[in-house]
């Protein structure tokens, strides 16, 4: 049988591309499930989920949904309950194993709503949006899944010889997806251990990685931009992630001082409602982080406060010595909620590479004893506290988070030691 592609779109408006891109599709051997989700009119083509199906599926009727005028609220309304809709059609789709794929051309409120669908199904399901919105920040589409966004370059209205260029590579890339061996998150008989990584916290965590991969473990390592630590704290919830060892924490941070990187208030906290076995270190917890160098605000581009040019996208800047205060407390708070086992270790010698003696430029030896005592002062008596006098990246201080976590995994009742 040839794989199925669920192809979303408002065919009220955007028929003519949609019918060229289906054809696409068969011609490269996929079969295409037409979902319309349109809401000013009836559509050119015939989909196989109508518009009133999808919004049934939101507990809606579709007559009550039309609007005739932009920019009112009743098109902010009808979007978001045919994306419900879109979201449990998707959702049962999968379910029945007719849904091998998800696909979609829009512009803003189609991005929206289509990208909605995709975050319905798992990773590893292809999922690929052509979207005048792509050259702009697609974070609010993208989220934590694993979409494909291709820039249509042209807006979605009408075929010539650009559209019918882009349109077609991106029906042959979807097919070639699909018709490849999919790749669904498979059951390993390997423990998978979660890590959050900083370029200036790489090289402890690439011999942390070695250790534990050596020792037996599966290991996914999260960049801890904003996505990355929501990505794991999602998979955790999911039960895909057996262990962590948290040694990049800078996502808290910029939640607190308003940085770029920010994951968002439950951050370093799944693993702990769950109860699996984790580390904490507050690696890069000084470092505040933002984008080019003249989109630091005012209040933290001062003389007192170093700043670093990471390169010509991010830059950060230091935290001081009373938000190095508030973020200790924070951290504690964190861990204290711990349901599982649970360990902190903290560098005596710098956070990151930025702080690595003898000259890193955010060394703050006062700064870090702030964050040190408080967190040792809130942290729970029974939750065990090592101090190392070394750089979060030296060998010997990776080598004793190993050993940490590994005594965690073993005293944890949770899963064969």
């Amino acid at each position: 049988m040839m794989p199925e592609v669920a192809l979303i779109g408002t065919l009220d408006t955007k028929g003519r591309e949609y019918a060229f891109v289906k054809a696409r599709l068969v011609d490269a051997g996929v079969t295409p499930l037409l979902i319309d989700f349109g809401v000013l009119g009836e559509p050119p083509i015939e989909p196989d989920v109508t518009a009133a199906d999808v919004a049934r599926a939101a507990g809606e009727n579709l007559q009550n949904l039309r609007f005739a005028r932009e920019g009112s609220d009743t098109r902010v309304v009808a979007l978001a309950a045919m994306e419900r809709g879109l979201v449990a059609i998707v959702q049962r789709l999968y379910d029945e194993g007719r849904c091998n794929g998800v696909f979609g051309l829009g512009g803003s409120g189609g991005s929206t709503a289509i990208s909605g669908a995709m975050r319905a199904v798992p990773l590893g399901v292809p999922k690929l949006l052509v979207s005048t919105m792509a050259s702009g920040n697609v974070g609010s589409y993208i989220g934590t899944r694993d979409i494909c966004i291709m820039h249509s370059v042209t807006d979605i209205a009408g075929l010539n010889r650009v559209s019918r260029a882009i349109l077609t590579n991106a029906a042959n890339a979807m097919a070639g997806m699909v018709l490849g061996t999919a790749q669904p998150i498979e059951v390993a008989d390997k423990s998978l251990i979660a890590i959050t990584m900083f370029g200036i916290t790489t090289p402890g965590v690439l011999r942390l990685v070695q250790n534990l991969e050596s020792s037996g473990f599966e290991t996914i390592v999260f960049h801890a931009v904003g996505s990355g630590g929501r990505s794991m704290e999602e998979l955790i919830e999911e039960g895909l992630i057996d262990g962590v060892v948290d040694y990049t924490v800078s996502e808290i941070t910029d939640h607190l001082l308003g940085g770029i990187f920010d994951a968002g208030s439950d951050r370093l906290q799944a693993a702990g409602r769950r109860g699996i076995p984790q580390v904490v270190v507050p690696g890069a917890f000084e470092v505040l982080n933002f984008g080019p160098r003249d989109s630091v605000p005012a209040r933290y581009d001062t003389s007192d406060r170093p700043l670093v040019v990471h390169n010509p996208n991010v830059c950060a800047v230091r935290t001081n010595r009373e938000e190095s205060t508030r973020l200790g407390a924070i951290l504690a708070t964190k861990v204290n909620a711990a349901t599982g086992p649970v360990a902190v270790l903290l560098p005596r010698n710098g956070l990151d590479t930025y702080a690595a003696p003898p000259d890193g430029p955010f060394i703050d030896r006062e700064a870090d004893d702030a964050l040190f005592t408080v967190i040792k002062s809130h942290l729970r008596s029974d939750i065990p506290l090592t101090e190392l006098d070394a750089n979060i990246n030296d060998p010997a201080f990776a080598d004793e988070v190993f050993r940490t976590f590994m005594r965690l995994w073993e005293t944890d009742t949770k899963h064969e030691g």
